[in-house]
């Protein structure tokens, strides 16, 4: 094949069948954390649509973890049976199942976005939400508590315990979630982490949760299957988490076995300008690719099949993390690749409507 976009690539002992990824993205349409049908065809429709990975959305390791309410969740057993349902199906189709753990700190106990705004209250099932200071992400909102050492060991211990469950589900691609103002990110900044201990102050201190989260998921995780972790390279804000910290961060978790380094940004700080645009967060994956010669998923406003091969020929990324365009157009792949004039299987149920070359 010619072009990058369609050559496979192998993270240990998994290989893609292209470089195109659906990114994590909640659809806040579960009970209680269960997975149901309606993720089991949103997935199963990008697997049958070409993508080479799917990763699962952002899926609390604690029910105080989770975004809103309805959140997906992996933290307990019963969960394990319906997402076991869905990577089957996925897996089927030659994509590879993964998901993304999350736990969301102070942006926790939110209301999704089609249910208004803000907090959600106690009396209507809100709940008290963790941070690595008392710190609100607004100013009208309750601070979160501030996690003491037990309650940093016990979120480790959700993450490692998370892993285990993400496996027996089948999934074959675990994503630590270090981005978009949650709780991990929330230590790494110094505009969200005043804490004068040895998890705040100096960059070392405030990348040790992270390490610590990674520490304890590769205890149980096969040292066969990827880890990947996704960061938000600045926080577009002065006096923040910035470019060249994770930069240097990125080198330290190539050290420590993680397969690839999904760079986005933003999401700490509210009411901050980003400059939103076609491959607006590109530079900053390829900074970072260059810098460490670590492998990169590139993701925002990626929605041409050209635009997200010139990505890849201009070595600025290895994989094309998806979001909006993917709910678009599930089968974005089928199409890119017709559009770069490659020839790939489409499934047998839609051989007749593929298009000839």
């Amino acid at each position: 094949m010619s072009s990058l976009l369609f050559t496979p690539i192998t993270f240990k002992s998994v290989e893609l069948k292209n470089r195109i990824v659906v990114s994590p993205m909640c659809q806040y349409s579960s009970v209680d954390g269960f997975a149901n049908d309606w993720h089991l065809v949103h997935l199963g429709s990008r697997a049958v649509g070409g993508a080479s990975l799917i990763i699962a959305e952002a899926s609390a390791v604690s029910p105080e973890g989770r975004i809103s309410p309805e959140d997906l969740g992996i933290w307990k057993d019963e969960h394990i049976e319906k997402l076991k349902q869905i990577t089957d199906f996925i897996t089927s189709q030659g994509t590879v199942p993964g998901i993304q753990l999350s736990h969301a700190g102070r942006k926790a106990s939110t209301y999704p976005a089609w249910k208004g705004r803000g907090q959600v209250p106690f009396d209507q099932g809100g709940w008290q939400t963790l941070g690595a200071s008392p710190i609100p992400f607004h100013a009208s909102e309750n601070p979160p508590l501030e996690l003491d050492q037990a309650g940093i060991d016990k979120v480790i211990s959700d993450f490692a315990d998370a892993a285990q469950r993400a496996l027996k589900a089948g999934f074959k691609v675990i994503e630590i979630h270090a981005a978009h103002g949650y709780l991990v990110h929330q230590f790494l900044s110094p505009l969200s982490n005043a804490r004068q201990d040895q998890y705040g102050g100096s960059f070392e201190n405030r990348i040790r949760f992270l390490l610590e989260i990674l520490e304890g998921v590769n205890k149980v995780w096969p040292q066969d299957l990827p880890v990947f972790v996704r960061i938000s390279a600045t926080d577009w804000a002065e006096n923040g988490w910035e470019e060249e910290q994770s930069s240097r961060l990125a080198g330290i978790l190539k050290e420590k076995n993680v397969s690839l380094i999904d760079v986005s940004t933003g999401g700490l700080v509210s009411n901050v300008k980003i400059p939103v645009g076609p491959s607006y967060q590109v530079p900053f994956s390829a900074k970072i690719k260059k810098e460490n010669e670590v492998l990169t998923g590139a993701v925002g406003l990626i929605t041409e099949a050209g635009q997200a091969e010139s990505i890849l020929q201009n070595n600025e990324a290895d994989l094309i993390i998806m979001a909006r365009e993917l709910l678009r157009d599930p089968y974005f792949p089928l199409h890119a690749a017709h559009e770069l004039g490659e020839d790939i299987a489409w499934p047998i149920q839609y051989d007749r409507a593929k298009p000839t070359l």
